[in-house]
């Protein structure tokens, strides 16, 4: 049993102990006349009762609209007679049709009184009927009928007017001021509905903390996530490894100077024109990752100075041979601007674009266009795209697995790799005799020595080293130096074929030799980098390579070439390409003060230096070639002369006054009468210090200190006084090669 039906059963308890307890007797009802209609009454009662019962027809099928699941408790109504049938019956009776009918009173043998209880009658009539359903409908509590008998579907209708929950007023109170279950239900649902919106805001409120804390934690993996990209980012540019800045969309439209190429010629270009123009911008496209840097130090001092940290992401910092410390990068990363920042900056300075490459150049229009298609124009542009090393055809083409053990020497990735294989005591195969074949072969030996490394090999097609700048003399006896300090000298041979085993490379030479080598190293010279030449219709010299300028460095107006790029007029050797530090570094200088108004002519000898293990080193200036005659003037050796690099010094240098010392013997030798000599252990001092003119028409066109130093401004004065000497000797004394 539900608690319905307990609450109502108890109530009808309650209530017959009620009547019980005030049981009344009912007296006899006094007569009165009856009315003129009381005929009548019967006839308007069952009309009453008809109308009465259509109307709860009518809303009994109402409610079983709504409530469709309730219709199988609602009782049918019985159906009532028509209007006829009530005349008929009323005539049948005997009731008059006139309104003046006797009323028929009570029949005498009837009691005077009745004993009973108010809620159970036999007989009711029409208006008890109205009292009964009024009364239901006013009162919301149960009231029990007297005139009809208790049904399951009328207790159903019961509770569910108990249950059905009326509207209620703002104070929460039911509509008409009723304090019954209305109220109640109101207020119960209330509460509900109030616990139902406090649950959907504590959800809320709970779903929200959670997605904070989630989104904060997913924001800070996020912030660290960017964080180790940029670092990683760093790392990579740093590396060589990502362009700088990420997309050329953010390079700057317009610049008033661009330079194309990251070397040691745009550099120098760059120092020249801020020194010239203050506030200058200066653009620098650079097709390699890193900043501008000097390359010479890669195959020489670099390997002589202890560098414990293996790790490629470092600044290269070398001892030079005066003992001062210096970094292989011309300025540090933060000497440089931004590329997207150049626009803002009111001082100017220089911003370099690292990874990228441009294909055109629009001299006409003044458009540089890169390899994306992005474009960008400017007012003075020089080209300073350097050179690319060489590399032999057969092992150019070779297999895959040939190529992993083929390398060219020229950046610093180049060192970091060729120091590994090194460290790791591999046996390392170079080819050429030139100055990065020789330097090199020389800088392994004594890395290897020191480190107890791998063996080193050079096989070139020469009779000696340096034999195309040494006179034939002195070439075989630096071969004999060399090979003293450890390096396996083949000359007179070639790589005919190269074959991969599982970890080495079997190389087959022309002479019937065979080496197994785990690297080979390619040093066979380099050739310009031209490829915008073709597209930019600029011309190239077909001989000697490289874009032909004229006397100030311009190939068109308002774009220069420096460099190792350039093909430029001598006035006293003629047309020449020179591929050397101090070239770069005085060409891109005098390109430089070119694009901001100078307009000077490039009269500049330059001079190269070179060295072979810390004890040979040799500077050269002009043009130093063994196929032309050659004078030597040789000392023997006394206390070493300090070791002081020049990388560049100034072409107005003053002829200093001569002084000779006749006291002091000298050795002259002629290249040609000295084919043949060979380093012996008692002749090996002859060598250690001199001079060597090179002639062209009986005037000196080059000069070689042979472990003479900070005297290359001597030299490059009586080169440019280009005249005839009828004693080299005399002239070898200007050099104090005894001091």
């Amino acid at each position: 049993m539900s608690i319905w039906g307990v609450r109502c059963l108890t109530q009808r308890f309650i209530r017959q102990a009620y009547i019980l307890a005030n049981r009344r007797l009912l007296g006899p009802v006094p007569e009165r006349s009856p009315p003129a209609y009381a005929p009548l009454r019967p006839a308007h009662s069952s009309l009453y009762q008809m109308v009465k019962k259509r109307t709860l027809e009518a809303r009994t099928k109402l409610q079983a609209n709504k409530y469709p699941n309730h219709q199988v408790c609602v009782t049918k109504p019985s159906t009532t007679p028509p209007v006829e049938e009530y005349e008929t019956a009323v005539e049948a009776a005997g009731v008059p049709a006139y309104a003046n009918a006797q009323y028929q009173a009570h029949s005498q043998s009837e009691p005077l009184f009745k004993v009973g209880f108010a809620d159970v009658k036999s007989v009711c009539s029409a208006k008890d009927v109205l009292k009964s359903d009024s009364a239901k409908l006013s009162t919301s509590q149960p009231v029990l009928d007297s005139c009809k008998a208790t049904s399951p579907c009328e207790e159903f209708k019961r509770k569910r007017k108990e249950t059905t929950c009326q509207p209620c007023n703002e104070d929460g109170t039911a509509l008409g001021g009723g304090n019954g279950g209305d109220e109640e239900c109101e207020c119960r649902m209330k509460d509900l509905r109030l616990k139902c919106l406090l649950g959907a805001l504590a959800a809320l409120l709970a779903g929200g903390l959670l997605a904070w804390f989630m989104t904060r934690d997913t924001d800070d993996s996020e912030a660290k996530k960017a964080e180790a990209e940029e670092e990683e980012r760093k790392r990579r540019l740093v590396a060589g490894l990502a362009t700088s800045p990420p997309s050329s969309e953010d390079l700057p439209k317009h610049v008033p100077y661009l330079i194309i190429g990251g070397g040691t010629a745009a550099f120098s270009a760059f120092r020249a024109i801020k020194s010239n123009d203050a506030t200058a911008k200066v653009l620098m496209i650079s097709n390699e990752f890193r900043k501008p840097y000097m390359r010479p130090p890669l195959s020489k001092e670099l390997w002589y100075t202890p560098n414990p940290n293996e790790d490629p992401i470092k600044d290269y910092r070398f001892k030079q041979w005066t003992g001062s410390e210096r970094s292989l990068f011309f300025e540090p990363d933060e000497f440089f601007i931004d590329p997207e920042d150049l626009d803002d900056n009111a001082n100017g300075g220089i911003a370099v674009a690292q990874g990228f490459s441009v294909k055109k150049v629009d001299a006409q229009k003044r458009i540089v266009t890169l390899n994306d298609g992005y474009e960008i124009t400017y007012d003075e542009c020089l080209i300073a795209t350097g050179c690319a090393p060489k590399n032999l055809p057969m092992l150019r083409d070779a297999p895959p697995s040939v190529l992993e053990k083929v390398m060219v020497y020229r950046t610093p990735d180049d060192f970091d790799r060729l120091r590994k294989l090194a460290a790791e005591k591999r046996s390392i195969t170079i080819v050429g005799n030139g100055f990065i074949g020789s330097e090199l072969a020389c800088s392994l030996a004594h890395y290897s020595r020191e480190n107890n490394g791998g063996k080193v090999y050079q096989v070139f097609q020469e009779n000696a080293n340096m034999s195309k700048v040494l006179p034939n003399y002195l070439s075989r006896w630096t071969t004999a130096k060399m090979e003293a300090q450890g390096v396996c000298v083949i000359p007179n041979a070639s790589i005919r074929s190269a074959v991969r085993d599982e970890s080495n490379l079997k190389l087959e030479l022309n002479n019937g030799m065979t080496l197994m080598s785990d690297v080979v190293v390619v040093c066979v010279g380099c050739t310009p980098n031209t490829d915008l030449a073709g597209p930019s219709r600029l011309e190239v010299d077909r001989s000697l390579g490289g874009f032909v300028v004229n006397a100030e460095l311009e190939a068109r107006r308002n774009l220069y070439v420096a460099g190792d790029a350039s093909c430029f007029f001598d006035p006293l050797l003629g047309r020449r390409r020179v591929e050397h530090h101090d070239h770069s570094v005085v060409s891109g200088r005098l390109a430089g003060e070119n694009m901001t108004g100078a307009k000077k002519p490039y009269q500049h000898q330059s001079m190269f230096w070179s060295d072979l293990g810390p004890e040979i080193g040799y500077e050269g200036i002009g043009l130093v070639d063994s196929s032309l005659p050659t004078v030597g003037v040789f000392a023997l050796p006394s206390e070493s002369a300090t070791r002081v690099d020049q990388l560049s010094e100034s072409s107005d240098s003053d002829v200093p006054e001569t002084s000779t010392s006749s006291s002091q013997s000298s050795k002259s030798d002629a290249g040609a009468s000295q084919d043949g000599v060979t380093c012996d252990p008692d002749e090996a001092g002859n060598y250690g210090k001199g001079v060597i003119f090179y002639l062209k028409n009986d005037k000196i066109v080059g000069i070689l200190l042979w472990n003479l130093f900070n005297r290359i401004g001597l030299a490059r004065t009586i080169i440019n006084q280009n005249k005839k000497y009828d004693d080299l000797n005399e002239v070898a004394k200007l050099f104090e090669i005894h001091a």
